[in-house]
């Protein structure tokens, strides 16, 4: 159990980098979405080795998420006809995408997520516009596209993580025709299905650093609370320079370790 709590030491620089990253990729999330382009890199930049980085870096979003999940589901922003099938599909998935992610050499899996991180960061920060009302779609082919998405981005999100809620928001309002509401509320469950299932497959692993997870958590609650109850005119101007101040140190960093 010791190990499993402290795979590594844990030091006041590394605390310190991961509340203050935590946080601030918590805080972006509740304004303009794509926190996990932030989050992800903190725990690199706090020197974790990769697997661990996002096995760790799971279980402080998903307990994050689990919050968020809980205000849609109170509110009743949830298709439940399409939520519980979406649910044990992430699980699998993303159960799927940690394995494959476990299976990869530590050198190979940094070379990877320094090609991915900015190709993600492209995706999330464009414009978007959503869907107030449901779309006209056939029930059986609304089912497989969103069914479909929640095993396949369940499965990245397993693998990598950073842009799985805005990927499974995209599917779902433009290709499954939900509306916004709707989409959000089975998108969180998608998501904290899929950091379930890969935060198990992680911990069975050993590559969860749970004392430091349990510190992130905390931080990602007080960004997630705190940036979603804001009214900051224009607030999302900050997630574009945050973002590429972060992903800059993470390419640093990680070129600097694979050619020292």
């Amino acid at each position: 159990m010791h190990a499993a709590l402290f795979p590594m030491e844990l030091t006041v620089r590394m605390v310190l980098i991961v509340v203050a990253g935590v946080f601030l990729a918590s805080f972006v999330d509740g304004i303009a979405g794509g926190g996990g382009i932030i989050s992800v890199p903190t725990y690199f930049l706090a020197g974790l080795p990769a697997h661990l980085a996002l096995g760790t870096n799971k279980l402080s979003s998903g307990i994050g998420t689990a919050v968020s999940a809980g205000r849609f589901i109170r509110s009743g922003y949830v298709d439940w006809k399409l939520g519980l099938p979406s649910i044990a599909l992430a699980l699998a998935g993303a159960h799927l995408g940690t394995r494959l992610q476990l299976s990869l050499d530590e050198r190979y899996l940094k070379w990877l997520l320094l090609i991915v991180l900015p190709l993600v960061a492209l995706v999330v920060l464009r414009q978007r516009t959503f869907p107030e009302e449901r779309g006209e779609l056939a029930p059986g082919r609304r089912a497989a596209v969103v069914l479909g998405a929640s095993l396949i981005v369940g499965a990245y999100d397993g693998f990598y993580g950073p842009g799985t809620g805005t990927f499974l928001i995209l599917i779902y309002c433009h290709l499954g025709k939900l509306d916004l509401r709707t989409a959000s509320g089975n998108v969180k469950l998608v998501n904290l299905a899929s950091n379930v299932g890969a935060v198990l497959t992680s911990l069975m692993n050993g590559k969860v650093f749970i004392a430091l997870g349990l510190i992130g958590a905390v931080a990602s609650v007080a960004g997630h609370y705190i940036g979603s109850g804001l009214a900051i005119k224009d607030g999302s101007r900050i997630v574009r320079p945050v973002v590429l101040v972060v992903l800059g140190l993470l390419a640093v960093k990680i070129v600097w370790e694979l050619i020292a």
